[in-house]
């Protein structure tokens, strides 16, 4: 990913690499064991982050992409609901931010 480029948010960071226009999207996930200290809080970021794509992945343009979460999680459980919309929000504006920005 040497020439990716980075879609800011409030809790993370969508890199992105643009790839040959006939492959596909294809995601990662970063979230740090520093940042959200339990597993079962790191699963339910990633099972975020994953649903997101699949739902919008038609949409954006092919590009190699990595969602890293960049702020600390804490005082939160796996299963506030209002905390995985929250993130959920902020993942499907990071991805169709990307449907806008020149490759």
């Amino acid at each position: 990913m040497a020439a990716r480029r980075v879609v800011r948010g409030e809790c993370f960071d969508l890199h992105y690499c643009p790839v040959r226009a006939d492959s596909l999207a294809r995601l990662g996930l970063i979230v740090p064991k520093r940042l959200a200290r339990t597993a079962s809080l790191r699963n339910a970021i990633k099972r975020q982050g994953r649903e997101a794509f699949r739902l919008i992945v038609t949409e954006i343009p092919p590009c190699d992409l990595i969602l890293r979460l960049t702020r600390p999680v804490k005082g939160v459980m796996a299963r506030d609901n209002e905390q995985r919309k929250a993130w959920r929000r902020e993942m499907e504006t990071l991805l169709r931010r990307l449907s806008v920005l020149p490759q």
